[in-house]
């Protein structure tokens, strides 16, 4: 049928989900929709752009948008990730802000709450309480109650992104608070990414699980080409920017093994999350201090003025 003809009483609405870095904002995202089609890491600071995910139902229609970690910027380039996340849940129905139970409330929560309370007083805000699944049941009244005094008129819900614990309750939650409306996408629609930026953030994603230190965060990751081979597949070219000539040799490695690594890795997940075999060509250039570059940025896809 015509996604704009749609049942009585359907719900839809956009939800961004907010947080600091590596709270599950991604994982959470994935498991909603039932796959993956957002890239993930154990390493903070692996969304730097907004991402979409569109779940359909025949009751109703989410627009998930996952953000950038807000976090106190060193560089242009996280001036840029928060713009981008502040902008988020400016335009959102309703923002899901997000903290990891593991850990004791930190300064970028605290951050991260101040924020969403700018916006409190025309956009609907829930809490998920993320990773109770690590959490020690000895500890974890104590660490609710510490995250729930930060947020006393926000209703929070414990769940775990990993394991999928309160999740059904979590989405019937923000059904609820959605608002009558229609489709805004054709049901079938399940991200408005393209295929070569979800590449992107694979390779970048394999580049935060191999290396270490700060290597990974001067990484940005450029689709060269992008081609259909039919049932064969797609033929992917990308070259792998870093700041300076010592980091080249480190994404290379010895014998260009650790770049292998990397390739290998981002293949599977770009295979994984287009359904489709791969075959991925990786080279590594140094484009001199390109965090702080607003030319270099702009050809990276920000656009979001800092701030």
């Amino acid at each position: 049928m015509d996604y704009s003809e749609i049942p009585q009483g359907h719900r839809s609405g956009f939800v961004a989900l907010a947080g600091r870095p590596n709270v599950g904002k991604s994982t959470l995202l994935n498991r909603f929709m039932g796959q993956q089609i957002a890239a993930v890491s154990p390493r903070p600071q692996m969304t730097r752009q907004k991402q979409l995910g569109i779940l359909t139902r025949p009751e109703a229609q989410i627009i998930f948008m996952d953000t950038p970690g807000l976090h106190s910027p060193i560089h242009k380039l996280g001036e840029y990730m928060n713009a981008e996340a502040r902008e988020t849940l400016r335009d959102c129905d309703l923002i899901l802000v997000v903290f990891d139970l593991n850990y004791p409330p930190s300064n970028d929560d605290e951050q991260v709450v101040k924020t969403v309370q700018e916006f409190k007083e025309d956009t609907e805000v829930l809490a998920a309480l993320n990773k109770v699944d690590l959490v020690d049941d000895s500890d974890l009244p104590e660490r609710k109650g510490q995250f729930l005094s930060m947020i006393p008129e926000i209703h929070a819900i414990t769940v775990s992104a990993a394991t999928g614990e309160n999740l059904d309750l979590l989405l019937d939650t923000i059904l609820a608070r959605l608002p009558e409306g229609p489709r805004f996408y054709a049901p079938e629609t399940i991200t408005d990414t393209y295929e070569r930026d979800i590449a992107a953030d694979m390779i970048r994603a394999a580049a935060l699980e191999f290396l270490r230190e700060e290597v990974p965060y001067s990484i940005a990751v450029r689709i060269d080409n992008y081609t259909e081979r039919e049932e064969h597949g797609a033929y992917i070219e990308a070259t792998i920017f870093v700041e300076r000539e010592s980091q080249k040799g480190i994404v290379i490695g010895q014998g260009g093994k650790m770049l292998k690594r990397i390739g290998t890795w981002a293949r599977k997940a770009i295979e994984t999350a287009t359904g489709r075999k791969v075959f991925l060509r990786l080279r590594v250039k140094v484009l001199p201090g390109w965090r702080n570059d607003e030319n270099a940025l702009r050809r990276f896809g920000f656009s979001a003025e800092p701030g």
